[in-house]
């Protein structure tokens, strides 16, 4: 490019209104860092249960994602405003900060009050799906044909990634890879573990609300052939494997998040 050009250029950027508005069409801007260049949105499908979420599980990667800059869509089942589960904003349960910040954003959040139905979504537009937990999870988005297809596409698709948290890593128990077999086989994964949901339901599975908990999460995951390492020593857990990515639990929420980004190469 002559310096004839780059002057015109400069010239026009510093000074538009007395240039020749067409002549960035002539002349395109010189290339470098930064410089008249548009950066693609970075894109998550959050995929929520209308049974019953836990709060933090899906609260706390919505904000950090969005904190970051990423665009978020939010689908359940059939497109009604997912659940919460009032365990998870039990100020006894998880303290009364962690409460009130899940419920204001539960009830503030537009994306949660008006999110998409899953069938209408596409999930080959997004760089990640993001799969919250809960047991409500169980009922739902595990059994769901288009979230597992959701999953399906971004963990085969080879340019996006796929985050599953506590009990929602069950859906890798019933999801199949394109060839027909189990999508988790052979791959490294953590979930809710079955030490804790010993802690959680009585000896006939059923839980404190009175419904009976259709299967435990490591039972399943394992006999799709998971390697299934819930880390219980450690005080979060965060396994990553290829464009999956499974958290254990609340307290791995924010972890996970910050796992997201750092394969989305997003800075935060």
């Amino acid at each position: 490019m002559s310096i004839q050009l780059w002057v015109e250029q400069y010239t026009l950027s510093c000074y538009p209104p007395t240039i020749d508005p067409h002549l960035n069409d002539r002349y395109p801007p010189p290339f470098g860092p930064g410089t008249h260049r548009e950066v693609a949105m970075v894109s998550a499908l959050f995929v929520v249960s209308e049974e019953g979420y836990w709060g933090e599980e899906c609260i706390e990667p919505l904000t950090t994602l969005t904190d970051a800059g990423v665009e978020i869509t939010v689908a359940t089942p059939s497109g009604q405003p997912p659940v919460l589960d009032e365990r998870s904003v039990d100020p006894e349960e998880v303290g009364e900060e962690t409460a009130e910040h899940v419920r204001d954003v539960h009830e503030s959040d537009e994306r949660l009050n008006d999110p998409t139905a899953l069938a209408a979504a596409d999930p080959s537009e997004y760089d990640a799906v993001v799969f919250p937990g809960g047991h409500g999870a169980e009922w739902d988005v595990t059994q769901d044909k288009h979230a597992r297809a959701a999953l399906r596409t971004a963990v085969e698709d080879g340019e996006k990634k796929a985050l599953v948290v506590c009990h929602a890593v069950g859906i890798l128990a019933f999801t199949r890879d394109s060839e027909g077999g189990m999508l988790v086989a052979g791959r490294e994964v953590t979930g809710f573990p079955n030490a804790w949901e010993e802690g959680i339901v009585d000896d006939l599975d059923m839980m404190p609300d009175g419904r009976k908990l259709p299967y435990w999460v490591e039972d399943e995951v394992e006999a799709a052939g998971g390697n299934w390492d819930a880390e219980l020593d450690s005080d979060t857990s965060v396994t990553v494997d290829g464009d999956l990515l499974t958290a254990r639990g609340p307290p791995s929420s924010h972890a996970a998040a910050l796992a997201l980004l750092d394969e989305l190469g997003v800075e935060y």
